[in-house]
């Protein structure tokens, strides 16, 4: 043992007293001292020894001294351990392949805020690749991940509409601005339907349909990878996508068959049953059933207006994946 050692021995005076099991006081101040040129400065073991004269394999025992007697405690936490528990109860709950919760709140009214849309944007592509085809439908929430998506340079994919175009007044939001964007973001090909969402006339619709360039669009969103929609509420507030084509008569049914959501243009009941209402046969957008057969069905929305319609939609079975926010995430789980 080393003279400087000798001297940093603890003395038996009367500060030197028991202060927690074998622990003393001189101990304690030497143990804290090594803890923290260790864990605080970042310091070697080899460098602590050479400034306090002890040798290494002492220093070692310090180190572990000091963990043994709560000198030094270690907390291994993050707050996405918080978040990602709450993706596990999604999965769970709801039979999901996979599910994001983003810590942030959401953005304003019904709109999803951008750390959702950049979570969504990340699963997006982790989910898919160079040739994959990506199916989209419309509205704010799904324009917002195709704004935060990275850019890649994927010229093999492809990015094809789900459904028709609700019209000009809502550029980017529309379906086949959204096909087209994202097929920018991600230096590939895109299948738009520019063609009515809803048509006036039944046989208008069933005729549009039948032909080559929309059947073949619409059944290559069919058999893509996968699918990114929003969720559209019906009740209390109305989705402005179909705000246009609730007429008295659809809204009155609407209430009386308990519908709560739509996705993809379908009309959901608060159990997630399809509800075939008089909207549906002039509507032109991917048939629910074939939704279902997408590998990997990803729904993007947040907040309170939103909670009803995302349970709908997650009990019926069209997502297979979630990306919400916190505050929804816990509110959609309340009554799972």
């Amino acid at each position: 043992m080393t003279s400087l050692e000798l001297e940093r021995r603890p003395s038996r005076s009367p500060y030197n007293e028991r202060m927690c099991g074998n622990l003393t006081r001189n101990r304690a101040s030497l143990l804290l001292e090594v803890a923290r040129m260790y864990w605080d400065e970042g310091l070697g073991q080899t460098e602590i020894a050479r400034r306090t004269g002890y040798s290494r394999p002492t220093i070692s025992r310090m180190l572990a001294e000091a963990r043994r007697v709560g000198v030094v405690t270690v907390t291994v936490a993050h707050p996405i351990e918080r978040l990602m528990a709450l993706e596990k109860r999604l999965v769970d709950a709801f039979g999901l392949k996979t599910a994001r919760v983003s810590e942030a709140t959401p953005g304003n009214g019904s709109d999803v805020g951008p750390d959702v849309a950049r979570t969504a944007a990340d699963l997006l592509l982790e989910s898919c690749g160079p040739h994959s085809v990506i199916a989209v439908s419309n509205g704010r929430a799904v324009a917002a991940v195709v704004h935060h998506t990275p850019e890649r340079s994927w010229p093999s994919s492809t990015a094809v509409a789900m459904l028709g175009s609700v019209g000009e007044s809502f550029n980017t939001e529309d379906g086949p601005d959204v096909c087209r964007n994202l097929s920018l973001r991600l230096g590939g090909r895109f299948r738009s339907l520019t063609v009515p969402l809803v048509f006036d006339s039944l046989t208008l619709a069933r005729a549009v349909r039948e032909e080559d360039q929309v059947a073949t669009t619409l059944e290559l969103a069919a058999r893509s990878d996968i699918a990114l929609t929003g969720v559209g509420t019906v009740g209390t507030s109305v989705s402005p996508l179909l705000r246009r084509w609730m007429t008295p008569e659809v809204v009155r049914e609407c209430r009386k068959r308990n519908v709560v959501a739509h996705v993809c243009g379908h009309h959901l009941d608060a159990s997630g049953r399809h509800v075939h209402t008089a909207l549906c046969d002039r509507t032109l957008c991917l048939d629910p059933e074939r939704l279902r057969e997408i590998p990997l069905v990803v729904g993007v929305a947040a907040g309170p207006d939103k909670i009803v319609a995302i349970r709908a939609a997650l009990r019926g079975g069209y997502l297979s994946a979630l990306v919400t926010d916190e505050a929804t995430a816990r509110a959609v789980l309340k009554d799972a």
